[in-house]
């Protein structure tokens, strides 16, 4: 079936999501996801940033739809035209779930680990409002260690339920998951229980901002000054295939390879999530097979200032 998004015809199988066809044609066609992680089924419609405008819902009935809709759980119908970037309605409605996501989001870009990697950074830089409106007090918590190698930054949590929804498809028993309701939900371990198994790990890399970090790279350096390498391994536990974070010789964190929409990517059609020997105990370059520069495509600072040019040849990229 054929659906226009942003004046782009693309066509793909029934049953694919507004969001997935526009990734299919790539570029800033493509809304924004901090909750939905395609590598993980079940996730989306909580963050409300992948809103977008339906100005005609099928060739069959071609009304719009009365409101904009989440892209990540909504199908596309034959004939079906949409608004992202061309749409004021959506520019303006996702300011409003952005100016939401920061009420009680705290300003510690200057402190935190998930800075020039941040989703909600590119989102508050292009969506956000130099004013606030709120003037209630904001929710605060102190961080907690939620297992020997994981920070919890509760206040820092957007409540996307990509941790949890780790913790249940890659673990066999998830101590872990959302207390309460409404404006007191936050993410927490149940009674006297540590997130302890070999893939918690992945829990950090799905997080879309600062609320899970890695004990062992806090505070070390930020992540433009490091140098990211693909590499190898033999694991008898996961893939093996990783990107090496590195200031010299020296490994200063271990992360799953992650493709332009910040998602672990997919190798040999499995999802090439890491264990957390990989992750944590293979810090010595000697156990790796280094297979060269990990280019990042995604719009991030990492990716920023990675160019020369002279006067007889044209730019290029530096690796």
């Amino acid at each position: 079936m054929k659906v226009t998004i942003d004046d782009i015809e693309v066509e793909v199988e029934a049953g694919t999501s507004i969001l997935n066809a526009a990734r299919k044609i790539g570029g800033e066609v493509v809304p924004p996801a901090m909750c939905y992680y395609s590598k993980l089924p079940g996730t989306g419609g909580k963050c409300r940033t992948c809103l977008v405008e339906v100005a005609a819902g099928s060739t069959a009935d071609p009304r719009p739809m009365p409101k904009l809709v989440a892209s990540c759980s909504t199908p596309v119908m034959d004939g079906m035209i949409v608004k992202n970037k061309t749409s004021q309605r959506v520019h303006e409605g996702r300011s409003a779930v952005v100016e939401f996501l920061l009420i009680n989001h705290p300003l510690d870009c200057p402190v935190c680990d998930q800075a020039g990697e941040c989703n909600l950074q590119d989102l508050g830089y292009e969506h956000g409002s130099v004013k606030t409106r709120y003037e209630e007090e904001r929710r605060t918590f102190d961080p907690i260690d939620i297992g020997d190698k994981i920070k919890l930054h509760m206040n820092r949590c957007i409540l996307c339920y990509r941790c949890v929804e780790v913790a249940n498809q890659l673990t066999e028993k998830r101590v872990h998951g959302v207390m309460h309701r409404g404006e007191h939900a936050e993410i927490s371990t149940y009674i006297e229980h540590a997130i302890d198994n070999e893939f918690s790990g992945n829990m950090i890399d799905v997080c879309p901002v600062g609320a899970l970090t890695d004990r062992t790279f806090r505070f070390k350096s930020r992540v433009w000054f490091l140098k990211p390498m693909e590499a190898e391994c033999d694991c008898t536990k996961c893939a093996g295939k990783v990107v090496l974070w590195m200031f010299g010789k020296e490994i200063y964190r271990v992360t799953g390879r992650k493709d332009q929409y910040g998602e672990i990517e997919t190798i040999d059609n499995k999802t090439a999530w890491i264990c957390n020997e990989c992750r944590y105990d293979k810090k010595d370059l000697a156990k790796w097979k280094v297979i060269g520069p990990r280019v990042i495509d995604r719009h991030s600072v990492i990716s920023q200032g990675k160019y020369e040019t002279s006067i007889n040849s044209p730019i290029k990229k530096i690796n």
